[in-house]
């Protein structure tokens, strides 16, 4: 079995991740690479560590795309996407967009949050939102377009999905504070984002305004959390790498070793989510490159808040290897072909 994968936007962060995973993944193969700006250009023009690959990068000809390829990646900016995602799959495309364009459900919310006009609710609607660790009976074989989930959205939605889930966190309790290294800010230069900015500092932004908080919302709403959250994000002068630590009240009593339990048991049959042992704490870069979530706890007696370290790569975990997990399961393989590598470290 073979299944020819294309991507679109191969030139960005998470297109070069999706190259190399797929480049070796044992089913997968690459047919195709797109680019709206470098069409003609070989890959390694813009990625010469990426030289060993043969690839031309070609125009974005749905109907071409179609015959091309079994499934395509859509590895475009959020406003892009929205344009271009409805093309592929009129043309029969099956797609699995990495941009924030179809994952609200309710497209005055993306209007709000994002400042860009949102995609024809048709297609909002037909898109499934995919956390396979969280909605995995939504992601089958007859499933044709996938919104992946945002970085900071899988961070914190994995960290907080066992106790939210069972009822115990308390409502209007849950403080977010997550930062992450500057490849989430993909390629185009800002002021915010240079070296001279960033080095040996530490950086607050989009302080209650940050777009994927409705993210997080729709998802806790749709297990019962009605209140808002309070979700803060920070630029560190690191590559890669998310660390959400996430703060909730407990509704009822419970003990730390009833807390573990809680979490190794939820996800105890999800092979890329690792639960850290009593008073052992994940860092950024024991997830490197590679498709794990790491988690720790810490339930404070005196108030009765549990703290909650979730850490992932932004660009894998956060983008394109959970991209690839989506992708495995809706071609029927198993959903961790192609991302059994341990992370880099150190």
């Amino acid at each position: 079995m073979s299944v020819k994968a294309g991507i679109i936007g191969a030139t960005g962060y998470g297109g070069a991740e999706l190259l190399r995973i797929l480049q070796s993944h044992p089913v997968f193969t690459i047919s195709a690479v797109y680019s709206s700006s470098q069409q003609g250009r070989e890959i390694a023009s813009h990625y010469p560590h990426l030289s060993h690959l043969s690839l031309t990068l070609d125009e974005i000809n749905p109907a071409k795309i179609a015959k091309q390829t079994d499934i395509v990646f859509l590895a475009v900016p959020s406003g892009i996407s929205a344009e271009m995602a409805p093309s592929l799959l009129e043309a029969g495309c099956t797609v699995i967009d990495l941009s924030g364009d179809f994952r609200l459900k309710n497209i005055d919310q993306y209007e709000k949050w994002y400042k860009k006009k949102p995609a024809p609710k048709q297609w909002v609607d037909q898109a499934v939102y995919a956390m396979p660790e969280v909605n995995r009976p939504a992601i089958t074989r007859d499933t044709k377009f996938i919104s992946n989930p945002g970085c900071y959205p899988t961070a914190t939605l994995l960290g907080l999905a066992p106790v939210v889930q069972n009822n115990l966190a308390a409502e209007g309790s849950i403080i977010i504070d997550a930062k992450s290294g500057v490849s989430g800010a993909g390629q185009t230069a800002s002021f915010g984002t240079i070296y001279n900015e960033l080095n040996e500092n530490f950086k607050i932004y989009k302080v209650n305004q940050h777009q994927h908080i409705p993210e997080i919302e729709q998802m806790l709403f749709s297990w019962g959390y009605e209140t808002p959250i309070t979700f803060s994000t920070h630029l560190v002068p690191m590559t890669r790498g998310i660390m959400s630590t996430i703060y909730v009240s407990l509704a009822s009593s419970i003990d730390q070793s009833s807390i573990e339990a809680l979490y190794t048991d939820f996800y105890k049959n999800e092979p890329f989510v690792r639960i850290r042992k009593n008073g052992i704490f994940p860092a950024t870069k024991e997830v490197f490159g590679s498709n794990f979530c790491d988690i720790g706890l810490s339930l404070d007696n005196r108030t009765g808040r549990l703290t909650v370290v979730s850490v992932i790569d932004n660009l894998m975990k956060g983008a394109a290897g959970q991209a690839v997990q989506n992708a495995n399961i809706i071609c029927g393989l198993e959903e961790t072909a192609g991302l059994q590598f341990s992370p880099v470290y150190p």
